[in-house]
């Protein structure tokens, strides 16, 4: 990656719906460079993929909760994966190091829906303990990181 390519994916980071044209124009190189150098990125596996980008709350879902949990044994990770990715509440899980094993995002209706979505979890199999925070502001969620790792 270079300096052209770095600026390419900021330009994309900022509004992924942004036209090569428009890019070329901000970084002054040609139209065709641009796709070229994005369809580069996707194929290398830099760029992972596009997505829309959702208010939780004007969708009704008003409670994001943090879910530590503590397995009783490794033994029990693939099928606890499994179930926790197939849960369209679970929005993140980070397999971790310290005092839990899995970090889970969790974002859904109300704190009733959040006792299910609990529930569930607690019932899977290997699940030895749970630790759950009410999230009751984000000031910062970056869905992506700088493709710039020198700029701070």
């Amino acid at each position: 990656m270079d300096n052209k390519d770095i600026k390419i994916i900021n330009h994309l980071i900022k509004n992924a719906r942004i036209n090569a044209s428009e890019i070329s124009q901000n970084i002054k190189l040609s139209t065709s460079a641009v796709i070229d150098r994005i369809k580069k990125l996707e194929s290398s596996g830099v760029i992972t993929g596009y997505t829309v980008l959702l208010d939780p709350r004007k969708i009704h879902m008003d409670v994001t909760a943090i879910v530590n949990v503590v397995m009783e044994h490794p033994k029990y990770n693939d099928k606890f994966v499994e179930a926790v990715t197939k849960n369209k509440n679970v929005t993140e899980c980070h397999y971790i190091a310290g005092d839990y094993d899995y970090y889970l995002k969790v974002i859904t209706a109300n704190t009733n829906t959040l006792q299910d979505i609990l529930n569930d979890i607690k019932r899977l199999d290997g699940v030895a303990k749970t630790k759950t925070s009410i999230v009751l502001n984000t000031p910062k969620n970056e869905y992506s990181i700088s493709a710039d790792f020198n700029e701070e």
